[in-house]
């Protein structure tokens, strides 16, 4: 097992989602724009290939955002990395057009992410856990002038350190399970749904429950009413009906870039605004045509007089008891007061999922990181952390920005124009003997 340092980067990505891998086109087509000492890069990754909600790839779910909103397109609308690349290099461009449609299937954006991908592998360590970034031993007086980033190789065990002058953070969102409840092989998160599911003899899933009011909880209702057709399906939610998501032109500019830099710099009554009147465009809704499918499948049981799909309105889970293949799940009836029991084969939490808080992965380096009177993290406008002088490399993060700068932070909206901003940061922060060549290259 080595631990030598040999590499030196301009950034490490620590995760290689949709975000990192944006930041890692951003950097390439700098490094093509402006041949000569090019910014170098390196990821590591946690699962053992490329994929982003893979659990959630359920048949016919459509993405919330226009496929222009890809990892480049926004930032340089003729770059080789955009979705319309992709569809014409898969020969479906005029196909895709024929359509008519704005919003790709999950599966076919997937499929996107990972065609683009397979473009930086050699820049990417997958299956390898970072364990620590560290300050260097016996640093200049001036501050260390990079990082040590140690990575487990989680197959062999085998660790690898490099330095980075930069790191970007971006491991995704947490899975959030009420308090009280852990995940098993009949108690499921969103977040491994179709994984777990597929597992199962569906056969054996005689009754079934999906908790959560949002995209995700509906999309996994209407799957499970579809797909098992001997089953008892409930939803469980604590509104009176699922709310339909904002996605009209007007509210959708939120989203746009420019909202971004209105949010950052705006007051502290104009930021609390934005969550107010606009939440609704993301948060624990569901879009129109879900909502519409899952009423219809009721309406025409009504009209069947068979019922199957049970929408347990204005209820929450209070616990859930297991014993062997036995689960029963404890409901609170909010309208009456009343307890209920319901038994199950398997209940679904979609609960949403926590922000990114990189204080755990920082480790010792956090305390050099400044917050604000909240106990957040402050955070520049090119997504790098504040710090103390004495640490004067980059820690940029992607995700757990709500605070600094809005409702985009964590979709995927705007990952085109922000990687593009912190690759700028990144190499306009090198030395000066590196923009040096980048200038002269620029020039000659």
């Amino acid at each position: 097992m080595s631990t030598r340092v040999h590499e030196v980067y301009d950034v490490v990505g620590i995760g290689f989602g949709p975000s990192n891998l944006s930041l890692a086109i951003s950097l390439e087509e700098h490094r093509e724009n402006v041949p000569g000492n090019p910014a170098t890069a390196v990821f590591f990754e946690r699962q053992p290939a490329f994929g982003w909600h893979r659990n959630m790839l359920l048949p016919s779910a459509t993405m919330q955002i226009s496929f222009l909103k890809d990892l480049a397109t926004f930032r340089n609308p003729v770059s080789r990395y955009g979705y319309v690349s992709y569809l014409h290099e898969s020969g479906r461009l005029a196909r895709f057009v024929n359509n008519m449609d704005f919003f790709p299937t999950r599966l076919e954006f997937h499929q996107y992410l990972e065609w683009a991908a397979a473009s930086f592998a050699d820049r990417v360590s997958y299956g390898t856990d970072v364990t620590e970034i560290r300050l260097p031993q016996g640093g200049s007086a001036e501050g260390p002038e990079y990082l040590e980033v140690e990575a487990r190789d989680n197959v062999t065990g085998a660790v690898r350190v490099v330095r980075a002058r930069n790191v970007a953070i971006s491991t995704g969102l947490v899975p959030r399970m009420p308090a009280g409840m852990e995940s098993d092989e009949r108690v499921w998160h969103s977040s491994e749904f179709l994984a777990k599911y597929r597992r199962m003899n569906p056969a054996d899933l005689r009754s079934v429950a999906v908790v959560g009011a949002g995209q995700s909880a509906a999309e996994i209702t209407r799957f499970l009413y579809d797909s098992l057709p001997h089953a008892e399906v409930s939803a469980i939610f604590p509104s009176y009906g699922y709310s339909v998501a904002d996605d009209t032109p007007f509210a959708n500019q939120i989203f746009d870039p420019d909202a971004v830099d209105d949010y950052y710099y705006g007051t502290e009554k104009a930021r609390e605004s934005f969550w107010r009147y606009h939440k609704n465009t993301n948060y624990s809704v569901v879009d129109a045509d879900v909502i519409k499918d899952l009423y219809r499948r009721s309406y025409d049981e009504d009209v069947a007089g068979v019922k199957r799909l049970h929408f347990r309105n204005m209820t929450r889970v209070r616990e859930v008891k297991r014993a062997g293949d036995e689960t029963r799940v404890l409901l609170d009836t909010l309208l009456d007061g009343h307890t209920q029991e319901l038994d199950v084969d398997a209940i679904v939490f979609a609960t949403g999922y926590d922000s990114l808080d990189p204080s755990r992965l920082l480790g010792g380096l956090d305390r050099h990181c400044l917050r604000d009177e909240a106990g957040r993290h402050r955070v520049q406008r090119d997504n790098r952390l504040v710090t103390t002088p004495e640490l004067s490399c980059g820690i940029y993060i992607q995700g757990g920005t709500e605070h600094t700068h809005g409702l985009s932070s964590a979709l995927l909206s705007n990952i085109a124009v922000r990687s593009g901003e912190i690759a700028d940061s990144i190499i306009g922060s090198r030395p000066a003997r590196d923009r040096g060549h980048l200038v002269a290259a620029a020039a000659g």
